[in-house]
């Protein structure tokens, strides 16, 4: 509306990720109540997640459910981004935008940037537990402090 649209560029595309975030919950909320998290914290620290530490099933429905709302958040931010750059008025540049949608559009770069570094990063932690890595593990070679790199 503030850019003179009626509706979002890929109106679909809105409607499947709004329909990711409910599964997602519902996930993390299953998660949660399944295995005690004590411990583990909200940013999953790997000598904390590893299998050694921590041997309940929860950590992977947590991991899956995030990669579920990064899906949904990665589809609205491309939607969000087309209908931004490519269905506002021919007369209406970047620099004649309101604050609002700027922000909104540099929210959503940042989305795109981040997401696929955190996933790639629980990604690690999912294979480290259930696949013998050692992207995390220091004896097997692997540095800890990526996790913080990656995550932060």
């Amino acid at each position: 509306l503030m850019i003179n649209t009626m509706d979002l560029c890929f109106p679909r595309i809105n409607n499947m990720s709004f329909w990711f975030l409910i599964p997602s919950l519902m996930l993390m909320i299953s998660a949660s109540m399944k295995g005690v998290m004590n411990g583990v914290g909200w940013t999953m620290y790997p000598p904390l997640t590893s299998i050694q530490y921590f041997m309940s099933s929860s950590i992977e429905m947590m991991i899956f459910s995030l990669h579920i709302a990064g899906i949904s958040s990665i589809a609205s931010s491309i939607n969000f981004i087309s209908t931004i750059l490519l269905m506002k008025n021919k007369n209406y540049f970047l620099s004649n935008m309101t604050l609002f949608t700027l922000s909104i559009l540099i929210t959503t770069f940042l989305l795109l940037l981040a997401l696929p570094v955190l996933a790639g990063a629980v990604t690690m932690i999912l294979m480290d537990r259930n696949f013998n890595t050692s992207f995390f593990d220091p004896s097997g070679g692997g540095d800890p402090i990526l996790y913080q790199h990656l995550f932060w």
